[in-house]
C-alpha cells in the first residue's frame, strides 16, 4: 500500500490501535522502526516499575530456571561468537545451577541458527548470541525467515570490538598502504575470508574495496574458526576478522595484524593504528554481540535473563578474558538493545546499498 506521495505505507498495531505510517526516505525508515520497537517494548512490559518486578517463574509455576537452558551460537565452533557463548555460559551455569548447553546451529550468516532461536517457545529455554550482521541480513535478504525486529525479544548487549585486518605472513605488504598497493597491483589475485555472505567481515572487505578501489576476491565460509583456519593455512590471502577468533594467532605469529576497523586502536591491540590512521580516511566498521528470545517472552524471566548475563559481565575474569580477545563488555537493559537494533537496521541498510552486497 502507497500513501498519497505515492510512498510504501504500513500500518502498525498495539493492542486495538492501528496507525499507519508511511516511508518517506530515511526519516520515514527510522519513525517505522521505531514505532514498531516501542510497541513491542510496551507489550512485552519491558517498562514495568522495578517496583512491581516479580521473581521468574514459567506459566505452570515453576521457579525458573527448572531446566537447562540451550544458547544457540549462530556460527561454527571455534569462532568468536562461539567463544562468547562458551566463556558466559560457564559462569551462567554455575550461577544458575542449572546446565547451559551451547548448540551451534552455523550456516547463512547466522540466519539458520537465529530462526530456531524465533521459532522456539517463548519459555526462556532458548536464547541465541546475534552479531551486528543480524542488522545487515535484513537490507541483504529480500526475504528472510523471521522480522529482524518483531519475532525477537531483545535481553541484552554484550559487547563490542573492531574488526581486525590480519594477513597471511606469506603476503608481502607490511602496512594498509602497501596491501592497497599490492591489490591494485594484482586486481582479483587477493583473497579475503569471512564467516559468510553479508557478515561484518564481508562488510569490512567491501567497504575497503569501495574506498581504496582495491579489486579482491571475496571467499565466504561457514563461520570464522572455519575462515581463520584456512586463512592461516594460506588458502587465502587476508581476512577482516573478528578480534575473538584472530587476536590469539596473530600474537602466536601465525598471522600478522595490519590494522583495526573501529574509529580507535583496540586495548587489546594498542600499537595497532585504525585503518583510517593507517591511510584510508573515512574507514569504519565493528561488530557487536547480544542475546535476544524468542517474541514474546516473558517479562520477569527477560529481567532475570538479562540480571543473570549482566552479572557475569561484570566478573573481573570474564572481563579480563573478553579484554584479552579484543571485546569490549557493553552490557545493556532490554530497552537500550532494542534502540540498537533499529539504528543497526538503518546505518547498514546504507552501507550495503552503497557497496553493491547481495546475498548469494
Amino acid at each position: 500500500m502507497k500513501d498519497e506521495e505515492g510512498h510504501p505505507c504500513y500500518f502498525v498495531a498495539h493492542g486495538d490501535t492501528v496507525a499507519k505510517t508511511s516511508i518517506a526516505g530515511r526519516d520515514g525508515l527510522r519513525r517505522t522502526l521505531t514505532l514498531i520497537v516501542l510497541a513491542t517494548i510496551v507489550s512485552a512490559g519491558w517498562l514495568a516499575p522495578v517496583s512491581a518486578q516479580q521473581p521468574a517463574s514459567t506459566s505452570s509455576g515453576q521457579a525458573y530456571p527448572s531446566k537447562p537452558i540451550r544458547m544457540i551460537s549462530p556460527f561454527a565452533p571455534g569462532g568468536g561468537n562461539d567463544i562468547l557463548c562458551r566463556t558466559i555460559a560457564q559462569k551462567l551455569t554455575e550461577n544458575l545451577k542449572q546446565q547451559i548447553i551451547v548448540e551451534n546451529r552455523p550456516g547463512a550468516n547466522g540466519i539458520i541458527g537465529t530462526e530456531a532461536a524465533a521459532r522456539s517457545a517463548p519459555d526462556g529455554y532458548t536464547i541465541v548470541l546475534i552479531p551486528s550482521g543480524h542488522a545487515v541480513n535484513a537490507s541483504l535478504h529480500r526475504k528472510l525467515p523471521y522480522d529482524s525486529i518483531k519475532d525477537f525479544t531483545p535481553i541484552t548487549l554484550v559487547g563490542s570490538s573492531p574488526l581486525v585486518l590480519a594477513v597471511h605472513p606469506s603476503v608481502p605488504a607490511k602496512n594498509v598502504k602497501e596491501l592497497v598497493a599490492l591489490a591494485k597491483a594484482r586486481p582479483g589475485q587477493l583473497t579475503y575470508a569471512s564467516a559468510g555472505v553479508g557478515s561484518s567481515g564481508h562488510l569490512g572487505g567491501a567497504l575497503f574495496e569501495t574506498l581504496t578501489g582495491a579489486k579482491m576476491v571475496h571467499v565466504p565460509y561457514k563461520g570464522m574458526g572455519i575462515a581463520v583456519t584456512d586463512l592461516m593455512g594460506g588458502q587465502v590471502s587476508l581476512a577482516f576478522g573478528t578480534s575473538l577468533s584472530v587476536v590469539p594467532h596473530v600474537r602466536s605469529g601465525r598471522l600478522r595484524a595490519l590494522a583495526v576497523t573501529g574509529a580507535q586502536r583496540s586495548p587489546a591491540l594498542p600499537d595497532l593504528p585504525t585503518v583510517a590512521e593507517a591511510g584510508v580516511p573515512g574507514y569504519e566498521a565493528g561488530l557487536w554481540y547480544g542475546f535476544v528470545g524468542p517474541a514474546r517472552l516473558p517479562p520477569e524471566i527477560v529481567r532475570r535473563l538479562n540480571a543473570e548475563i549482566v552479572a557475569v559481565l561484570g566478573l573481573a575474569e570474564v572481563r579480563e578474558r573478553l579484554a584479552s580477545q579484543g571485546v569490549d563488555p557493553r552490557p545493556s537493559t532490554p530497552e537500550e538493545f532494542a534502540r540498537l537494533l533499529v539504528s543497526d537496521l538503518e546505518r547498514w541498510a546504507k552501507v550495503v546499498q552503497r557497496a553493491g552486497v547481495r546475498a548469494e
